[in-house]
């Protein structure tokens, strides 16, 4: 850390360069900056730059480089681990960089940095157009697609690093840099599913698909019926087209107004089929579904870019979450599955999600490091509350998840869906083949490690 005098020198410098601004922990509005989607973490960053523009991310940077500051970037803030925030260090606020630009004629979308699913969404809507997007609307786009980037619509249109055409960058010294298939190709290459660990993302250019429509069904069931629901929903994933997506999930059943007062607060067995078509067509998929003994049904066409806002997490609660990707979902896994269900924390907004894999998820390209494209499915404990109380029994319940489905995991993961569980899940995330040449793009883009705050690949030069 520089002496005071030199640090205040050069946050004068900072502040009089940026178009956006800088907080310290003495300013009106820093406790509201560093407040981030996951409750359970609280740090308190020396500076936050909230920048406008990739000068502002430049200068922000540079700063830190001169003071040897610690750098978090905060996209949408929605990585689980706090990954956007750290202590006595500074924070890249990308959240005013939210501008969306959508050329329809090429089908494809530049998207800043700082810009949430919400901003893409409903700018490629009024063209028929979508990219697969996050399961929430406030999820932020960059370390999203970064980190690999799987949706509601990855099984008909890849995952969305499967559609990243380009992403512009600051390096660890401050330099911007442009990542294509012709332009720095070895860069392009660890930009998926790399995440953070090699600049600041300040905008990404993204493929759309054409989806002119789109529909679900989303039905409710007694808990005790989850294991039949779970085999019919299999047999609609193997037989069904790649459009048909979703998932299985056990939930606290909500205070919505769809939902039976006396189920209120208890335990539920929800599936839902996320289609990418219309509802006629989805309802001949869906059909099995709907013929099993249910208490709600929801059976609808409407917006895609509506439904990512459904769903959504709501902020200000505590967080824990885990993944495993399966290579199969037998009979005896479903009876563990399920089992697992009946045990989740209720009443809370932990959910217990089964998600298909497979379509364009499997057939897309093999080169990127991307390890679980080949899983059939993957299990996703979702821990959400709000009373720290709470913490021990759903933290160990995700835990215990985890524990229980390995038998059947490919070993693989998305990073995305887990916080800190240390180096070895990070090289599950990435492959093992594919970390030694990561950590020599990254030693050539950040040989300081100072983008280390992410599933971090630590740099080592090729050869060494």
């Amino acid at each position: 850390m520089a002496p005071l005098s030199k640090a205040g020198a050069a946050l004068a410098a900072l502040r009089a360069g940026l178009s956006g601004d800088a907080l310290t922990p003495d300013d009106p509005g820093y406790d509201e900056a560093r407040t981030i989607f996951n409750a359970m973490i609280d740090r308190r960053p020396a500076v936050i730059v909230r920048c406008e523009g990739e000068a502002d991310v430049t200068r922000a940077v540079r700063f830190a480089r001169e003071l040897d500051l610690p750098i978090a970037v905060r996209g949408g803030g929605h990585s689980v681990a706090g990954m956007s925030l750290n202590d006595g260090g500074l924070v890249i606020d990308l959240s005013r960089m939210h501008g969306v630009t959508v050329h329809p004629g090429s089908e494809t979308v530049r998207v800043e940095g700082g810009a949430l699913m919400s901003h893409l969404d409903r700018a490629t809507q009024p063209h028929g157009l979508a990219t697969t997007g996050g399961r929430a609307s406030t999820t932020g786009v960059g370390g999203f697609v970064l980190g690999g980037g799987s949706g509601w619509l990855d099984r008909s249109c890849g995952l969305a690093v499967d559609n990243l055409l380009g992403v512009e960058l600051v390096t660890a010294d401050g330099s911007p840099v442009r990542a294509t298939e012709q332009e720095n190709p070895e860069l392009f290459w660890a930009l998926h599913g790399g995440g953070g660990n090699f600049g600041v993302a300040t905008a990404l250019t993204l493929k759309l698909h054409p989806l002119p429509e789109f529909s679900i069904a989303l039905l409710m069931y007694l808990p005790e019926h989850g294991p039949e629901v779970i085999r019919v929903y299999r047999e609609i994933i193997a037989t069904g087209p790649p459009e048909a997506s979703g998932g299985i999930l056990y939930l606290t059943a909500p205070p919505e107004e769809f939902m039976p007062g006396e189920l209120v607060g208890k335990l539920l067995c929800g599936a839902l089929v996320a289609y990418a078509g219309g509802e006629e067509d989805m309802r001949k998929v869906a059909q099995p579904l709907l013929a099993l003994p249910h208490e709600v049904e929801i059976v609808t066409a409407l917006p895609y870019a509506d439904f990512q806002c459904m769903i959504d997490d709501p902020p200000g609660m505590r967080n824990y979450w885990s993944a495993e990707y399966l290579a199969d979902a037998p009979d005896d896994f479903v009876d563990v599955f399920c089992a697992l269900g009946d045990a989740m924390p209720v009443p809370t907004g932990t959910q217990h999600v089964l998600f298909p894999q497979g379509g364009a998820i499997a057939s897309g390209p093999s080169r990127f490091p991307v390890p679980y494209r080949d899983a059939s499915w993957a299990v996703h404990p979702f821990g959400i509350w709000e009373d720290p109380a709470d913490d021990e029994r759903c933290v160990e319940w995700v835990r215990k998840v985890r524990e229980d489905v390995r038998p059947w995991s490919t070993g693989a993961v998305y990073l995305n869906f887990i916080g800190d569980e240390g180096t070895d899940r990070v090289a599950a995330g990435l492959g093992e083949d594919n970390m030694r040449r990561l950590a020599a793009v990254k030693a050539e883009y950040d040989p300081d490690n100072v983008f280390r705050f992410n599933h971090n690949i630590a740099p080592v030069p090729a050869g060494a």
